[in-house]
């Protein structure tokens, strides 16, 4: 698994990855089923009249979508997306012909796919050769792009209490996320700091830590006016929490 293309934030352009990030926007962090499914069908039709570089990511992260959202509304029509995720870009992280600016995206959808994988197939294994992936992702490219730490937090926030040593991620990646978007408001995107305000309130809802909480929640659901990212969630953590 290691790969042949050896970007890293040192040598990648920002204003690059950020192209790419709008290019592959449409594709990531889908919450609507409706939407996702049209999505899948539009990608794949895409990809196989034209299977280029670009129709080949997107693919790859609307099928980490698919499996991520619609797995569990069928025991077989959705099974096998993760691997089809997974395999698609492993295809383009060990290609050295991928252009580098994508690897942020690629190297973390890449992991959070073989997490599903290990959900899926209830593979422990699986889970656990998922984060030294997505600890190269942060450690690469996490200056650049908020997707490796975003979605190691939320793989991490999802876990069991047992798996202590991977869970930390659930609080430290979003507020990493917050930190460099304080610094640069062009880090991450308006869906981005939405889920991640969200998530960040989740893990801090008592005690010293409730008054922002609240805060991050109002800027959740100011972020997403059409409910696309983390607006309902936000609402009903707010609801709970001011009880």
């Amino acid at each position: 698994m290691v790969a042949l293309n050896s970007g890293t934030a040192q040598n990648l352009d920002f204003s690059k990855v950020k192209a790419w990030e709008h290019q592959l926007d449409d594709v990531m962090e889908l919450i609507d089923i409706t939407d996702l499914k049209i999505k899948l069908e539009e990608v794949e039709e895409n990809c196989s009249q034209n299977p280029n570089e670009t129709n080949k990511v997107r693919l790859g992260i609307i099928y980490h979508e698919t499996a991520l959202n619609l797995s569990f509304l069928s025991k077989t029509e959705y099974k096998g997306y993760a691997k089809k995720s997974f395999d698609t870009l492993t295809a383009l992280f060990n290609s050295p012909e991928t252009t580098k600016e994508l690897m942020p995206f690629i190297a973390s959808y890449r992991a959070s796919a073989l997490s599903l994988m290990g959900a899926e197939t209830k593979n422990l294994g699986l889970l656990f050769k998922a984060f030294p992936l997505f600890n190269d992702a942060v450690k690469k490219y996490s200056e650049l792009s908020c997707y490796p730490e975003f979605l190691r937090g939320s793989v991490s926030e999802n876990l069991p209490w047992i798996f202590f040593w991977l869970t930390k991620y659930a609080k430290t990646d979003f507020q990493s996320i917050i930190d460099k978007q304080s610094k640069n408001n062009n880090y991450a995107n308006w869906k981005i700091m939405s889920f991640t305000y969200w998530a960040w309130a989740k893990q801090r809802q008592n005690g010293k830590n409730k008054a922002q909480s609240l805060i991050y929640l109002d800027k959740a659901i100011e972020l997403d006016p059409n409910y696309k990212a983390g607006r309902q969630k936000a609402e009903e953590l707010k609801t709970k929490m001011t009880k």
